[in-house]
Order: structure tokens, then sequence, then C-alpha cells
């Protein structure tokens, strides 16, 4: 790109907490040969009982419940259910501002309010949360609707949330839509009210599921919810103004077009654990086509397939990314790119569903690890992974067999939020971050 590492962070100001937060798996080659299982540990230790039934964490963890569905905001309306991907950045006064996705369908029970809907039959969009210095609840407001199944997204260094939508609906669906749905919008983190409904066209028409932006280049690395998805990087004409267009591209391994990832059947044991694959990259030549191929284009000109793209997140010049059902046992993948290098490699994969199920959501925390959120099946845990490269349990559902989403930490590092999609709430969790983990 033609500017510098200096220009792009001056221009970025304010930027979602952990984007640059060191790599929480540099010592995984270090513990662990190619090929070995990934290690576990007990991380803060034990899960203690919730007398509330809610959360269950280490001792010297605590929580608090910021909002809930049905809750009433500052703009009148109900809080909309299905909560899923969501960032932090820095507000005014010592305040946290949240950007929430709600994963709703155009037949959900709950929907996302705004006068200006970009489809007026669809449910799904995005809440601001502004949060004070003492975890508590300062107002909520709906800020962008009439999208379908705003999945995940990711934060960008300007101080704007990308929401994906995960579905790719047309006018004249079963579902009723009257646009075309697939695309990513954005929803800048001090709005205060709605924003204009554009989709970011150039960015690609398909099952999107979150968005990583490095920011030494600006450009956008996204993933895509399907058994046959593809790894793509958005190269923007501009660098921070995602709307005003770009390039869409799709990752190749070298020597190794049209691979299959997901360490499965005919493909097992072809990504070792740790070991390094040169990449290029192949442009798709129609990003926003009236059906759902541009998977299929990519694949036709050698890209490789992951099994189920979702959760991605930057950090230490890295990108992370999960794999929801790779792997051998089906139980789950992250991946790991350098973006300076050009190089890929399976980071971690899950040696059994009791250990690692489905993760989904991912951030990088600001004292090192991984957090993933499980959307398996049975117990929803969230899942740290320790900068040695070893899985830990770091919190439970004790609600419901609901999935975890959201995770990210305050602009202080002293807090993280996350949401429990169904019934539809957000937490505030606190606590000893810097205690040893083993």
């Amino acid at each position: 790109m033609a500017f510098s590492r200096r220009k792009f962070f001056t221009i970025a100001g304010a930027t979602a907490a952990g984007t640059l937060a060191a790599s929480p798996l540099e010592g995984l080659l270090a513990r662990a040969a190619f090929g070995q299982v990934t290690p576990t540990t007990t991380g803060y230790g034990p899960l203690l009982a919730d007398p509330n039934g809610l959360l269950e964490l280490p001792a010297g963890f605590q929580y608090r419940v910021i909002s809930r569905t049905g809750d009433l905001m500052a703009d009148g309306n109900p809080v909309p259910g299905a909560h899923d991907g969501m960032a932090a950045f820095p507000g005014p006064r010592n305040t946290t501002i949240l950007v929430c996705n709600h994963e709703l369908s155009n037949t959900s029970g709950t929907q996302v309010r705004v006068p200006n809907r970009y489809d007026p039959v669809s449910r799904g969009g995005t809440t601001n949360l502004v949060v004070g210095s003492n975890r508590q609840l300062i107002k909520q407001f709906a800020s962008l609707g009439g999208t379908i199944r705003n999945c995940a997204g990711g934060p960008t260094p300007w101080g704007s949330w990308i929401t994906c939508e995960e579905n790719v609906s047309v006018p004249g669906s079963s579902d009723g839509s009257t646009q075309f749905h697939g695309y990513n919008f954005e929803v800048p983190a001090n709005a205060t009210g709605p924003v204009d409904p554009v989709p970011l066209i150039d960015m690609g028409r398909f099952n999107h599921e979150a968005i990583a932006v490095d920011p030494v280049t600006g450009i956008v690395y996204q993933t895509e919810d399907s058994g046959t998805s593809l790894f793509y990087r958005f190269i923007p004409n501009v660098p921070g103004k995602l709307a005003e267009g770009g390039k869409l591209e799709a990752l190749v391994i070298k020597g190794r077009p049209k691979t299959i990832t997901n360490n499965r059947g005919a493909n097992s044991g072809l990504y070792p654990i740790g070991q390094k694959f040169a990449v290029e990259w192949v442009k798709i030549p129609d990003p926003n086509p009236a059906t759902d191929n541009v998977r299929e284009q990519g694949f036709a000109l050698g890209a490789a397939q992951f099994s189920r793209g979702e959760g991605i997140w930057y950090g230490n010049d890295e990108l992370y990314f999960c794999c929801t059902n790779g792997g051998a046992n089906s139980g789950g993948q992250v991946w790991r790119y350098n973006p300076r290098t050009e190089m890929i490699d399976l980071f971690v994969e899950s040696p059994s569903r009791e250990v690692l199920d489905a993760p989904d959501n991912i951030c990088v925390a600001p004292f090192g690890d991984l957090i993933l959120c499980e959307d398996g099946g049975g117990d929803q845990y969230l899942r740290g992974v320790t900068t040695k490269g070893e899985l830990y349990n770091f919190a439970r559902n004790a609600l419901n067999g609901s999935e975890f989403c959201g995770a990210c930490f305050s602009p202080d590092g002293q807090t993280m939020f996350v949401n429990i999609q169904s019934p539809g709430i957000t937490l505030a969790i606190w606590g000893s971050w810097n205690a040893k983990r083993s």
C-alpha cells in the first residue's frame, strides 16, 4: 500500500481494545513438534459453582449482567435478541462503547428497530452500548437495522465496527427479502443513533462471518461460514474508507492448489500443527454475483478450502482465525496467517470435544492469551489459550446450552465483555487477569 505505518496509525485514531495485543500462541512451536496434539493446562484454576446459576468462573473473578433481551433501551425500544459478535472501543469520560451484533432472521421473534432499515422486512442489525468505568450500563440504542443474521464482524483501527451478514437472500426469496443480502456494513463506535445502512459491495456477497484489519496496510481479512469456505482479503482503494471500493482476493497455498485443510478423511494429516506454508492470492472475478458462488470462483482458481471459517482477530502482526468444525474429530481448528511473511500454519486443533468444541468468535486478550467462544454441543465454555499454546477452561455457561459470543476487552484491559446468545445477555467479567496460569 502507498502509505506508511505511522501515517496509518495517525489516521486510525481510537482502536478496539486488544487489537495490537501480543500473539497468544508464540510458544506453540517450542511446546510441540509438528503434528503433536495441542496441550492443555488448568489455567486460572477450577471453575466454581455460581449460586445464580448463570456463569461459572475461577476464583478471583466476578461478573455483572449489563444488558438483557427485552430491557428498555434509550431509544424507547426493547433490547433485541440473538446477541453475537461484539467489540469494545474507548468512549468519552473513561467509558467503554460496545457495538453488538444481533443474529436475527426475517422471521425472528425480536428485531432491531430503526426508521432507516436496509431491508424493511429484515430484523437483524446492531446496538451500541455505553458502559461506565464502574461497569454499569449508561445507555443502549439501535445503530443499524434491516439486515439478516449479523453474526460476527470485527473492529477497525479507525474506530468502527464492521458487521457481517451470514445470509445471501435475494429479492423474491422465501424469507420475503426485498434486497440482496450477504454484505458487510460499517457502524462507527461514536454513532449516536441509527447509521445509514450502506452495503460494502466490493468486499463480496457471501456468507460473511468475521473480519480483521491489518493496521499496517489497511487490508481487511475475511472469513466465511461454509463447509467449503475460503479465506479472503479485501484491499481497499483508500485505506480506512471501505465504501470507496477495492479488490477482493482469496488465499492459495503455494504448491497445493484447491487444497482442503480440514485434516479429515482423504485429507488427514495434510496440515500438521506448526508447519508453515507459503501463500499467494487470486482475484475474485465477480465479488457481487447474483448467485452465491464467490467461493466457487476462488476455488476454481486454486484457493484453499477451510472448514467453516468463523472468528478472526489481529494481534502482533498476525491473524488468527477459527474453523469451527475443522480437524480430525471436527472439534475445531485455529489457523495463523502472517501478512508480513505471507505464511500460514495450523496453530491449534481440538484434541477432543471435551477440550475444545467448535471455536467460533475469538479475541486476543491484553495479557496475551487467546479467548475462544465455543458454539458446540452440550456444555458451552470460554476456552483460553496461553502464550505457551495450552488450552484451558475460563468460563462455563451454567444457564443453558447457548453459545458464548463477542468476547472482547475494555480499553484499559480490566474487563472482558461477552454475550450468551440466547436468551440474549451481555456480561462484564473482571478479576485477576494477571494471575499465574499453570
